[in-house]
């Protein structure tokens, strides 16, 4: 059985460094994260979605590049933390929906694609939150995952491991206040299924053409797929 996150430990702890999450990221990532949502908005553009369901979109920073280069597609945001939609409107996202990922207030269909970043792996059931992203997808609707990975080069990993266990929790609890967030940031990462693993698990849970794209030296990942037609 795959591992589950504490809905309510992870809502509570995004809750609570919601002021300063995105300083945090930027300073974590020295500012690649920028690009990653760069790419994940140019791949979703290739897609021209009509609606798409932004989802986990915390601060909602994925959603507004995906505006800036899908200006057609009505875009949804949705998370089930409040206090991190206030971010998102707080920057101009008026399409905002207070949801769970494990159930979802959409109708079946509902969206022609749906893009999470650095959210599945904080879901209660990763396999739970993926059936229910292939009902509200419409038949050969897209998803893409966008989340940290492992590097497979065996030094890098190493040395990437004592980055997330001890030099990062201690910078970004500075920052927020709040290192215990951080601490679970590692460990979460760890437990999180990467690379075909990754491919493997959304084969299983409704989609199919799985392909993984990692990227910053295999830190993070992109995956992508489409919904097999006989999802019900």
């Amino acid at each position: 059985m795959l591992p589950q996150q504490d809905p309510e430990f992870v809502r509570g702890t995004f809750a609570s460094i919601s002021q300063r999450y995105d300083l945090a990221n930027h300073l974590l990532s020295g500012g690649i994260d920028y690009l990653w949502r760069a790419r994940v908005a140019k791949i979703v553009s290739n897609w021209a979605p009509r609606r798409l369901l932004d989802l986990a979109t915390g601060s909602g920073d994925l959603a507004i590049a995906i505006q800036g280069t899908c200006a057609a597609a009505e875009i949804v945001g949705a998370d089930f933390c409040l206090p991190m939609l206030k971010k998102a409107h707080e920057k101009g996202l008026q399409n905002l929906v207070h949801a769970d990922a494990m159930s979802l207030p959409f109708r079946d269909s509902s969206f022609d694609g749906i893009t999470v970043a650095f959210g599945l792996r904080n879901m209660k059931s990763w396999s739970g939150a993926l059936q229910e992203m292939a009902r509200v997808i419409s038949p050969d609707g897209h998803i893409l995952i966008l989340d940290f990975s492992l590097p497979s080069n065996p030094l890098l990993r190493k040395a990437y491991r004592f980055y997330l266990h001890h030099i990062l929790p201690s910078i970004a609890g500075w920052v927020t206040g709040d290192k215990a967030a951080y601490d679970y940031l590692g460990e979460s990462i760890e437990k999180f299924p990467h690379g075909k693993a990754m491919t493997t698990l959304l084969e299983e849970s409704g989609f199919h053409h799985a392909l993984a794209l990692p990227l910053t030296l295999g830190i993070v990942s992109i995956y992508t797929a489409c919904r097999r037609a006989d999802v019900k």
